[in-house]
C-alpha cells in the first residue's frame, strides 16, 4: 500500500522520513510525560526503536506512516516484522490530542492491518499498557485478542503490560 490522501478525507499518510525523527520523539517523550508520568527513559527507547528502523528496516516488509493534515502532522503507526516468520508487530501508534476522538486511529490502524496483510504477514502483534484504554478497545474492536496482561516496571512507573494478536 502506498502513502497518499484516504479517499474521501482531508487527511494523508506519507512513509515516515528522516525529517520526522526528532518531532516524533519529541511528541512521544511529551505525551507520555504529561499523561503517563513516564520519565526520561521512554524518549531514549523511542529514538532508538526509530534510529533502528531508519537504517536497518526492510522497505517490502515494514513500514512507518505520518498522518497529516495539510502541514500539520498527526500522528504516527509502524509495522514492523517480529522476528518470527509470519509476524509483524504494531509500534510507535500515537496521535496528537487535537487528532483523537475523530476515528483517525481506527483509519490509521487499518491502513497498517492492510499493509501487514500485503507484506504476507499471518499475525500481528502489539504490546500496550492497560492505562491505555482507547487503543486497547480499538485493538479489541479491531479483532485483536488479549493474550497476556502482566505487572509491569517501565519508564519509572508500575504498570500492566498488555500483549494482542491478530491473526489473519
Amino acid at each position: 500500500m502506498s502513502a497518499g490522501t484516504r479517499p474521501g478525507s482531508d487527511i494523508a499518510f506519507r512513509e515516515f522520513a528522516a525529517g520526522d525523527l526528532e518531532w516524533l520523539v519529541e511528541l512521544h517523550d511529551r505525551l507520555y510525560r504529561e499523561d503517563e508520568g513516564f520519565d526520561e527513559t521512554f524518549g531514549r527507547t523511542v529514538s532508538r526503536v526509530l534510529k533502528d528502523f531508519l537504517h536497518h528496516h526492510n522497505p517490502c516488509l515494514e513500514r512507518g506512516w505520518v498522518a497529516r493534515r495539510g502541514e500539520a502532522r498527526l500522528g504516527s503507526i509502524f509495522c514492523v516484522a517480529a522476528g518470527d516468520e509470519g509476524s509483524a508487530k504494531l509500534r510507535l501508534f500515537l496521535l496528537i490530542r487535537e487528532a483523537r476522538g475523530e476515528g483517525l486511529g481506527h483509519t490509521m490502524l487499518q491502513y497498517a492491518l492492510a499493509f501487514a496483510r500485503s507484506a504476507g504477514y499471518r499475525r500481528l502483534q502489539v504490546s500496550t499498557y492497560s492505562s491505555h484504554r482507547a487503543a486497547c478497545a480499538l485493538y479489541a474492536r479491531s479483532g485483536f485478542i488479549r493474550t497476556r496482561s502482566v505487572p509491569a516496571r517501565a519508564f519509572g512507573r508500575d504498570l500492566v503490560e498488555e500483549c494482542w494478536e491478530l491473526v489473519f
